[in-house]
Parts: C-alpha cells; structure tokens; sequence
C-alpha cells in the first residue's frame, strides 16, 4: 500500500488549522468533477464559493476537505482556504529533498514542462505540473501534491500580469528557472513586449544564492533579462558559438527533428520524434536544464525520445471522417502569433493537401487586427490549400488571403466543423488551432468522437 501524501495533523500543521478527526489523503482536488478517492478537496473562492460544493466532494470519494466554516465529514479548519493552499504548498516542496525546476516562457512552457518531466524520469522519481495549472492556484496545488520521496519536481509557472512571477517563484523556491521564450503575448495587459519580458524576468526572484537561470539566446529579449539577472548564475542556450548549449546543427521532418549539441566540450545528439522547428529550441532548452542539474547528459538526451506530443498541443491523429481518411493535427488547446506559426510549420512539413481551421488569439491588445493578418505569410509558405477561420479578428487574415486558399468563416466551432467537412478531401491534413475562448477543443472531440 503506497504511504499518504498528508495526514490530518500534518495539514493542520501546515496551514496553521484545526483537524476534527484523524485522517489521511493521497491527493488533492478543487474540483469535485474530477476528484478522485482519497482526494482532499480545497474549496476556493471565485465565481462560486467551492464551500457550496463539500458535500458533493465528499460523494464523490473526498478523503477529506479543507474548510473556513464547520463542515460534516473530515476536514481541517482554516482561517482562508487559498492561503492555506499556500502554505501546504510551500510544506509539500520543504519536507522533500527534490531538485525544484521552474518553467516559463510565452510559448512552449506547457510541452517544456511535459519534455523535462519524461527526462528526469530516467534519473528518479519526478513530480510535475498537472495539465496547464500554473496560476496562484494551479502552482501551489501541484506544490501540495508532491510526494515527499520525489527526487525532481518541474513545475510549470505562468502569468498574464506584472508581479504574479515574483510571488510564484518566492512561493515554490526554485533551483533551476527556466525562461523558454518571450514574445508578443497578453498584450493587452503590458505595454509592449519589453514589459512581458521584465514579467518574465520575476522568476528569478526565488532563485537561491545557488540557483540557476537558464535563458534562450536566440530570443531578442534575453539580454535585457541577463542585466537584471545580476550577480546570478546563467546558462544560456541556441544556435550562437557563445551559448552554454550550442545547437550546431539541426534536421527536421515530417516525424521530428535530429539535432547536435555541444555542452561543455561534449558533443550530444538529440533525437525528438515531435515535429517542428520550434521543438529544436525546445529539445536543447532540456538539455540546458539536464547540464544545470548535474545528470548524465547522454542519457538525458536518450529520454528525450519517449517525449510525445500532448492532446491540444500538437498530438496527430488519423481518423476517417464520413468516409475520407485524414490526419489531424490538434493544436486546440490555445493560441498566440508565435505558436501558431510553430503549428502552420509542422502542417507545412506533411504530405498531402492541408487544410488549417484557425481561431482568434485573445488578448493580444491594439495591434490584434494586424497579427492575425500576418498569419497570410506562413500559410502561404506552408503551401496550405484552404483555411478555415473562425471568430471576428480572423475575418482579417481571410481578407490578407490569395483567394483560392480562402475557405468559409464561421462563427463557432459547430459552424467551423460543418465547413471542415464540407472541404475534406482523401488524404488531407488538417491542422485545428485557436485560444482556448474559441472552443476547437470541441470540434476536435467531434471529429474524433465521429471517427470512432
């Protein structure tokens, strides 16, 4: 039988609360849709108070829950649920004597996350970032389900505004941060893509007297992180002699990419079998964070191999849809001027017609008009036969279109799938991406659920 991950007197310590019973819970949940047996639920506040939901979760197989107010069942009695969400957190990642490794980036933070933690479980046992939850409650809830015996805990860390880096990484106390990218999103919360990359800089702020900054130095923004990196150890990585991590040359195809690294005077070939020119950067960003771990680099490197695309961010499928065979690239998940043109590259690398169903990038403030009609350039250059657009700011990359490639608008994901269908020949392949409010993550589940 595996050891709990808390008991109840543990939690009580740690968050400063009261047990009413003796209890123990081997995982944690705020959402009683997902919770599992054993879980201990964390009510939060938002649109809906979670208090409303403690009985439901305990129906549902709650181990136990966290609570502000008397509550029936086994519970431990906190002053505030989120900071006691906090302060569990910061006791998960204390009790244990796991190398802490933080990712973030404007792009590619997520496959990152999902890359090192397949690498490091080659060297022991690795705890990391459950799907995207990488806000003021995401981080401290995957802090809190770290079991104490882990020996590598990566831990994915995002924002949308100034100052939310800072308190994450004071929050979780990194060994290694790593910045994958800065780019031009969330700017309709930053001034200009300088502000982003000073937000990004913050997760140097928990960084110890021995921790590690890993920078990409292929990236125009990264000298301007260097200076406020003062006095901190970096390791940098990309395609210039100079870099700790030197890409010295690179292949990539239709199944992935093979590159050359040198690393303190060691040659290192990686293998990925993900597509994508970005996933060469994203490779050597691993191999940065392994050489700033201390692992064997050669192995490391061999891991890299299992790693595999995740569903809405990449993963392909073949599916026969009413009678003509596709390939399905799904890239749902979300969106952005940088990832999309990463995914229009990977459609571009595949044989067959293609065929690109795009969604509106949120948040991308006054200039948003222009970055979606931008997107005219690498699609052409992809040689994508026809695409698909959906919301009102793509309405301007079906203007910037050449005619024969412009295909209907739609102004959802059922409209959207309805026009798919409609163009789908034998053989094509079909690249599906927008951000999240756009929903394509439904019409993926539509067509896989159709094919089935």
């Amino acid at each position: 039988m595996s050891k709990p991950l808390w008991t109840s007197a543990d939690i009580a310590k740690a968050t400063g609360g009261k047990s009413n019973a003796d209890f123990t819970i081997s995982g944690l949940s705020i959402d009683t849709r997902t919770i599992e047996a054993g879980d201990l639920f964390v009510p939060l506040k938002d649109a809906r108070d979670g208090h409303d939901f403690i009985p439901m979760a305990f129906e549902n197989g709650a181990g136990g829950t966290l609570s502000e107010s008397p509550a029936e069942g086994n519970a431990v009695h906190v002053k505030d649920s989120l900071q006691a969400l906090r302060n569990l957190g910061q006791a998960g990642v204390a009790r244990s004597e796991a190398l802490r490794i933080a990712v973030t980036g404007s792009v590619g933070k997520t496959s990152v996350k999902e890359a090192l933690a397949t690498m490091f479980s080659a060297f022991g046992k690795t705890h990391k970032s459950l799907k995207s939850y990488n806000n003021h409650w995401g981080a401290p809830l995957t802090m809190a389900g770290m079991p104490q015996e882990s020996e590598f805990g990566v831990f994915e860390l995002g924002m949308n505004h100034a100052g939310e880096l800072t308190d994450l990484s004071k929050l979780l106390s990194p060994d290694i941060a790593l910045i994958t990218t800065v780019a031009g999103v969330h700017l309709a919360h930053f001034e200009n893509v300088d502000a982003i990359a000073d937000a990004k800089a913050e997760i140097m702020d928990g960084l110890g007297k021995e921790g590690v900054l890993i920078l990409n130095a292929d990236n125009p923004y990264t000298a301007r992180i260097a200076k406020k990196a003062k006095g901190k150890k970096i390791i940098t990585f990309g395609h210039t002699d100079d870099c700790d991590v030197t890409i010295v040359t690179s292949q990539t195809h239709e199944h992935g990419s093979n590159t050359r690294l040198r690393i303190n005077a060691q040659q290192i070939d990686v293998t990925l079998l993900v597509p994508g020119e970005h996933w060469i950067i994203n490779g050597a960003a691993c191999m940065a964070v392994a050489y700033a771990a201390g692992v064997n680099l050669r192995k490391a490197a061999m891991a890299l191999r299992k790693v595999r695309a995740e569903s809405g961010r990449g993963e392909m499928h073949t599916l026969n849809v009413d009678g003509k065979a596709i390939t399905l690239i799904d890239e749902a998940y979300n969106a952005n001027p940088t990832s999309m043109r990463a995914a229009i590259n990977v459609l571009g690398l595949k044989p067959g017609r293609r065929i690109a169903v795009l969604g509106d990038m949120g948040e991308l403030g006054k200039d948003e008009i222009q970055m979606h009609a931008d997107l005219s350039q690498p699609l052409e250059a992809a040689g994508v036969s026809r695409v698909i657009i959906v919301g009102e700011c793509m309405r301007a990359l079906k203007g910037s279109l050449p005619q024969p490639m412009r295909g209907a608008w739609a102004q959802d994901w059922e409209k959207a799938l309805e026009a798919l269908k409609a163009e789908i020949h034998e053989g094509d392949v079909v690249l599906v991406k927008g951000s999240n409010s756009m929903q394509l993550g439904k019409l993926v589940a539509a067509l896989k659920e159709g094919a089935a």
